[in-house]
């Protein structure tokens, strides 16, 4: 099963008092590349958060963001220490006697000693973090899903157009086995045109044969094609790094097209070994979007 790096995944979470929101987006790259957006509650686990979409995307261009919302009030009143609060307050009235200020304590003044009487929100962030945690397992395997539908579909069209460059393969194969031939009798007859005594030296145009036929003998050429369509069908089975494999097999798969065509001294030949170029491009742009 193979995958695209293209897709979306999102999720929406909520639990006691908070509310994850995860939209996860992925593009094509020749590596793994994440870049998260998180909220300042989630900035020290991002290490942890990099982890978790490593064990889920192999590669590709990954954009997370994460939004965070809490019930504020609830929470803060819920933790308020009150035996700290007083002492806060006692020590302000103590100030103001002591520096002989008329106006009275307000709420902006306690407030500066908010990290004083609020308790510790340590349980609370890794609370929020399991949350969403939660929340961006459900966006990656929204996101999975969408890359697993589209690299389905691009493994039907990639198939098919290898059995086309297949069916050229054996129109070249089939070709060839004449083409030589066919060739060296035109420049035989031609030969024979152009000089009279050329029926006397059939052992040399024998040799001249032989030449002809194995400057122009395409069949190692065919046969490595061949075995490169093969692993190519065998990659689309596997799940482990097959972007670069396909891509690789296609440039080899490419250089042997090239190769064909340029030994070729068929008309026929050379449109099929076009044919089969024109497959080879399409395939390679296709699979530039496999993970």
């Amino acid at each position: 099963m193979i995958f695209s790096m293209t897709g979306y995944g999102k999720s929406s979470l909520q639990k006691n008092d908070f509310l994850v929101e995860v939209e996860i987006k992925s593009l094509n790259s020749r590596f793994l590349d994440i870049f998260p957006k998180l909220p300042k509650s989630l900035y020290d686990k991002e290490l942890e958060i990099r982890n978790l979409i490593k064990n889920k995307v192999r590669r590709g261009k990954i954009s997370i963001s994460i939004y965070v919302e809490r019930n504020v009030l609830n929470n803060r009143i819920a933790n308020i220490q009150h035996d700290k609060l007083e002492a806060v307050l006692n020590l302000l009235n103590d100030l103001r006697e002591k520096s002989n200020i008329q106006a009275e304590i307000s709420l902006q003044d306690l407030l500066g000693f908010q990290n004083i009487f609020f308790s510790d929100e340590s349980d609370e962030n890794e609370e929020e973090f399991k949350i969403a945690v939660d929340a961006i397992n459900e966006a990656l395997k929204h996101l999975n899903k969408m890359r697993r539908d589209e690299g389905e579909a691009l493994a039907i069209e990639l198939r098919q157009r290898i059995e086309n460059i297949t069916g050229s393969l054996k129109k070249i194969e089939k070709f060839s086995r004449n083409e030589v031939v066919e060739y060296f009798e035109k420049l035989k007859k031609r030969a024979r045109e152009l000089v009279r005594e050329l029926p006397h030296n059939d052992d040399r145009l024998q040799m001249e044969l032989a030449l002809l036929a194995e400057k122009y003998d395409i069949t190692e050429e065919c046969v490595r094609l061949k075995s490169h369509v093969s692993q190519f069908i065998d990659a689309l089975k596997d799940s482990e790094d097959v972007g670069r494999r396909l891509n690789f097999l296609s440039q080899e798969m490419n250089r042997e097209a090239n190769t064909i065509n340029s030994k070729s001294i068929s008309t026929d030949i050379t449109n099929e070994g076009i044919a089969i170029k024109q497959e080879l491009e399409k395939i390679r742009e296709q699979i530039q979007n496999i993970e």
